[in-house]
């Protein structure tokens, strides 16, 4: 018996009843042989570690655009943060932890440079949308490794598609990680606001204070423990209505006081304005493009997804960069 077929037994003995077991799978949509050592979940958890998608989330916007300061969420922080909220509450449910840690580090890969700013304009401009969950997929699927993707397991991509309020991922590791999404970005972006002086704990209102708690790790530690208790042997993964209710609360307060925010937001339109002409530029000048990209629209691709394509794989310092060598007049020199 290999370690892995050991790994998996061991998931029959130790799971919960409602838990995704790796031998279940729906599996891959190309067919290759098992690791001998990983069962298939932990395979795609380390498969998206080591993508340059996701190394590329270091240097992409969570809130704050180019923030001074070293302790500012980014991409990739966030991703982590959300990966940690979402592994201790499956450890405690007996869910599969490692289904649940390859969606949370997938979660984001789609995300454009500048956050939801740079998500809102190439939703305008491509003739199909642009939505991060769905790019985040098409990343994992096709754009990955030239052109070959990472053959991800169903249950991985179902998860990182369906993380958003508006959709319901098929499995319980996946509602884990929806979830903890939620849990993850209220929180530390209500740390990172107070760190810029775009507010204070006693701006938040009381009632929810009250609720779920006046400081970061109140909150987080209260969230946590109400969907671990609320859910314990339930085949759902749920929060006590009224919780649930003050954390949506306090969402909406955070779109009031700091995602709409215009001294957190104040380069918001300038992002979105060097998006847009980089994506008018790309569309005129597609032989600018990496012969990836123009491969691509050899193959039948349409334009504006690929310029799509191109310009969410970029980080913010990348996109700057691009649009000061195409937009900015440089320095003359004689040679």
């Amino acid at each position: 018996m290999t370690i892995r077929e050991n790994l998996e037994k061991m998931e029959h003995e130790l799971l919960s009843p409602y838990a995704t077991l790796s031998e279940n799978s729906i599996g891959r949509d190309y067919p290759e042989p098992q690791c001998d050592i990983r069962p298939v979940f932990q395979r795609d958890r380390d498969r998206i570690v080591h993508s340059k998608a996701f190394r590329r989330l270091k240097n992409k916007t969570q809130v704050f655009l180019e923030p001074k300061g070293d302790h500012y969420r980014t991409r990739l922080s966030h991703t982590l943060e959300v990966s940690q909220n979402a592994r201790t509450i499956a450890k405690a449910l007996r869910m599969n932890e490692s289904l649940v840690e390859a969606i949370a580090l997938g979660h984001d890969l789609g995300h454009t440079p500048f956050g939801h700013a740079g998500e809102s304009v190439l939703n305008k401009l491509c003739s199909d949308g642009f939505k991060h969950s769905e790019q985040s997929v098409r990343i994992v699927e096709k754009l990955e490794k030239d052109g070959e993707g990472l053959n991800l397991t169903w249950e991985v991509r179902d998860g990182i598609l369906n993380h958003q309020t508006s959709t319901m991922p098929s499995t319980l590791e996946g509602k884990i990680v929806r979830f903890s999404d939620k849990i993850a970005y209220i929180n530390h972006d209500i740390d990172d606001a107070i760190r810029g002086h775009i507010m204070t704990e006693e701006d938040i209102p009381s009632d929810l204070r009250d609720a779920l708690g006046s400081t970061s790790k109140e909150r987080l530690n209260k969230l946590i423990h109400n969907i671990i208790t609320s859910s314990m042997g339930e085949n759902d993964i749920k929060m006590e209505p009224e919780i649930e209710r003050a954390m949506r609360d306090l969402r909406e307060f955070m779109f009031v006081h700091v995602y709409t925010n215009p001294k957190a937001k104040g380069e918001e339109s300038k992002a979105k304005d060097l998006v847009e002409r980089l994506f008018y530029f790309y569309m005129d000048y597609t032989e600018e493009m990496p012969l990836f990209y123009q491969r691509m629209l050899s193959e039948g691709e349409k334009k504006d997804r690929v310029v799509c394509d191109y310009i969410a794989g970029m980080t913010d310092q990348y996109a700057i960069e691009k649009f000061r060598q195409y937009f900015v007049p440089m320095a003359w020199s004689v040679e």
